[in-house]
């Protein structure tokens, strides 16, 4: 039996306390925003969208950085953002679909929260972001061949999620309850 070392120990515990923020990860489309307000109340934590927190800082859409200054620099200020985040009290965060990419983003959700995975499938992807023509990433090509092409280069990044959650077609209130029997069975909130 392996024994823990102090670091897995301390965050283990931590966990248990219910003191890390939660951070919904995935590609657009998958639920991340709506299911995180779900969770939020059900948990009784706050909620934050960190696109809402990067938009406010920086006075403009994320579509309008993105168009100004490009897809690096939007992901430097992602990641200065979802720091800022993290070192506060816990809470639920929704992540932009590209944050768990970063390197330096990943292992800081790593280090300090919890991480969820919401992984639809491309039918539901689809549907979802056909909602709103708002998504930058989208506005290059075929929307289904760019979700298929992201969600093939991004899902091992995403794999390293501490758990990984489907996020169907059905009521979201079921992804919520997903998450919380996962979170229940690894003993990481008190519910």
């Amino acid at each position: 039996m392996k024994h823990k070392t102090a670091n897995q120990a301390a965050r283990q515990q931590t966990e248990a306390s219910g003191e890390r923020t939660i951070v919904l990860v995935g590609l657009m489309g998958a639920g991340k925003t709506t299911v995180g307000r779900r969770l939020a109340k059900r948990l009784g934590l706050p909620f934050v969208d960190s696109d809402h927190e990067i938009e406010k800082a920086a006075g403009m859409s994320v579509a309008e950085i993105f168009e100004c200054f490009g897809e690096e620099d939007f992901r430097s200020g992602e990641r200065r953002v979802i720091s800022r985040l993290l070192d506060g009290k816990p809470q639920i965060v929704a992540t932009g679909g590209g944050a768990f990419i970063n390197d330096e983003t990943r292992a800081l959700i790593k280090e300090k929260g919890t991480s969820i995975w919401l992984d639809a499938d491309i039918d539901v992807l689809v549907e979802r972001t056909a909602r709103r023509d708002t998504r930058p990433l989208l506005k290059t090509g075929d929307p289904r061949e760019i979700l298929g092409r992201l969600a093939a280069e991004r899902a091992p990044f995403y794999a390293e999620a501490d758990l990984r959650i489907a996020s169907s077609d059905g009521p979201h209130d079921d992804v919520v309850e997903r998450i919380v029997d996962a979170l229940r069975s690894r003993g990481s909130t008190t519910i």
